[in-house]
C-alpha cells in the first residue's frame, strides 16, 4: 500500500517521534529506581572498616549523580561493625539497627529514619535485621 501522507505530515510525524523517545531518554535520567527495596545489589564492599561481631554482608548499587555527589542504595545484613564515615545523608529504607557516633549520640534504623553524617565521624552499625538505605554522599 503506498504512503499517502505528504512530506510535511511526515516530517510532524517523525519530528513527534522525535520529541517522544527524547522523553523517555529524560525520563529515564530522572527516575533513578522505580522500586528502590527490590534494586539488584552487585557490589559486594566490605560491611565497615572493622567487624566487631557476627559476618555482616555489604553490597551496593549506584544509582547515579547530583552535582558532585553520588546517589545510591548500600545493604548490610546482620552483625555489628565500626566504620569511618563519608559526608552523607541516608534514608532507611528497610531494616532495623542502630548507629552510634563516637560523640555519643545514638540512632535508632527503621524504614524513613534520615541521618546526617559528616566525613571522619568514628561510628558502630549494629544491624538486627538487614538494612538497606538510599545515600547521597559526596565523591
Amino acid at each position: 500500500m503506498p504512503c499517502t501522507a505528504s512530506y510535511p505530515e511526515l516530517v510532524r510525524f517523525a519530528g513527534r517521534r522525535r520529541r517522544r523517545h527524547d522523553r523517555v531518554a529524560f525520563l529515564m535520567a530522572r527516575l533513578l529506581s522505580q522500586h528502590a527495596g527490590s534494586v539488584a545489589l552487585s557490589d559486594d564492599i566490605p560491611p565497615g572498616a572493622e567487624v566487631i561481631s557476627g559476618s555482616p554482608v555489604a553490597a551496593i548499587a549506584s544509582l547515579g549523580s547530583f552535582g558532585d555527589n553520588a546517589i545510591g542504595i548500600w545493604e548490610m545484613t546482620p552483625g555489628t561493625v565500626r566504620d569511618v564515615e563519608a559526608d552523607e545523608v541516608f534514608v532507611v529504607i528497610a531494616g532495623q539497627g542502630s548507629l552510634s557516633v563516637e560523640d555519643g549520640d545514638t540512632i535508632d534504623l527503621e524504614p524513613g529514619t534520615v541521618v546526617r553524617l559528616f566525613a571522619g565521624e568514628r561510628t558502630e552499625w549494629v544491624v538486627t535485621s538487614t538494612i538497606r538505605k538510599i545515600y547521597i554522599t559526596t565523591d
